[in-house]
């Protein structure tokens, strides 16, 4: 677990019937979308609201989803070109990525 890189545990929700992570800001949803597909979770989308900007807010929001992975015994696909990045950016989180996937 990694957890000493996570700068902010944050309360994320599990939603399985929309198949999304999600989190408030400002009382606002942020999500991250994802599929199944025997033990690997596919990361398909970010979502957010009109004006939000905050990367760095993304950045532990994916954080945080790492944990949840490592927790439940996941591999993580990334499927959106920002995610692919945020596995480039924080090397640590490689040994979640499935054999062949090469970021």
């Amino acid at each position: 677990m990694n957890s000493e890189l996570i700068l902010e545990k944050m309360e994320i929700k599990d939603n399985t019937f929309a198949r999304q992570f999600e989190t408030l800001v400002d009382g606002k949803l942020v999500s991250v979308e994802y599929s199944f597909q025997e033990k690997k979770i596919f990361l398909t989308r970010i979502n957010t609201f009109d004006g939000f900007d905050n990367e760095e807010f993304i950045n532990d929001l994916l954080k945080n989803i790492m944990e949840i992975a490592y927790e439940r015994k996941l591999k993580v696909v990334p499927i959106l070109p920002k995610i692919a990045l945020f596995f480039r950016k924080n090397t640590t989180y490689r040994d979640l990525l499935p054999p062949g996937i090469k970021i």
